[in-house]
C-alpha cells in the first residue's frame, strides 16, 4: 500500500531513471488440461504479456525452499498469434488479467510501481542480488523487515485475509479494471 507520488518523489530523488511511464499491461495465464500447474500450488505458471512495448512469454517456477522464482523470458512478435499457438498444441487459458505498471532503474535494480484490480499499489523491486535489492529498499525508504516476496498473490493476501496458499488471483477468469469486486475476492474479506 505505497502512495505512487511519494514513490516517484523518492525514486527522483534518488537518481532513479523512468524507463517507461504508467501504462496498461494484460496478461493471459495458461496451464495444462489436467490442470497440472494449478495443482502444483501456483508455483509452475506460463505467461503471455502485452507489456505496452513489448509482447513476452515467460515460465516461471518457484524455487523449493526460497522466497525467489526462477524465470525463464522472451520476446515474441503477436501476442493473439502466440495464444493461438499455445491453444493450438493443448493449453488452456485460465485467467486474463490487467494491470498497470511504470518502470524505473536504479543503478543494476528495476522498481517498478504496479496497480492491480481490487488492490492498493504496490513497487516490486528486482535485481542481480538480494544485496542489490537490499541497497534500493534502503535508498527507497523502505524497511526491509516489512518486505513481502512472492507474486502478485501476496498483494491480494494481505488485502484479502481468507485468501489460503492455495488461492490465488489466477482462479478469477477475468481480472479487470473498472469492474465490480468478484464474489471470489468477496468471500475472502475480513
Amino acid at each position: 500500500n505505497v502512495d505512487v507520488e511519494q514513490v516517484r518523489q523518492q525514486l527522483q530523488q534518488a537518481g532513479a531513471v523512468l524507463v517507461h511511464p504508467m501504462r496498461l499491461m494484460r496478461r493471459e495465464i495458461f496451464d495444462h488440461p489436467d490442470g497440472r500447474y494449478k495443482k502444483a500450488g501456483h508455483v509452475e505458471r506460463l505467461r503471455i504479456r502485452d507489456e505496452g512495448n513489448a509482447v513476452t512469454m515467460t515460465y516461471k517456477r518457484k524455487i523449493a525452499g526460497s522466497n525467489y522464482v526462477d524465470e525463464v523470458e522472451t520476446a515474441i512478435g503477436s501476442y493473439e498469434h502466440t495464444k493461438q499457438i499455445l491453444e493450438a498444441i493443448g493449453l488452456k487459458p485460465q485467467s486474463y488479467q490487467e494491470s498497470k505498471r511504470e518502470t524505473w532503474q536504479l543503478s543494476e535494480v528495476e522498481v517498478v510501481v504496479d496497480e492491480w484490480p481490487w488492490a492498493k499499489p504496490y513497487v516490486e523491486i528486482e535485481g542481480p542480488t538480494e544485496q542489490a535489492i537490499q541497497l534500493a529498499a534502503k535508498t527507497l525508504g523502505f524497511d526491509w523487515q516489512k518486505a513481502k516476496f512472492g507474486s502478485v498473490d501476496t498483494v491480494y493476501r494481505a488485502e484479502y485475509p481468507k485468501m489460503s496458499s492455495a488461492d490465488s488471483i489466477g482462479d478469477i477468469a477475468m481480472v479487470v479494471f473498472d469492474t465490480p469486486l468478484p464474489q471470489y475476492l468477496k468471500d475472502r474479506q475480513a
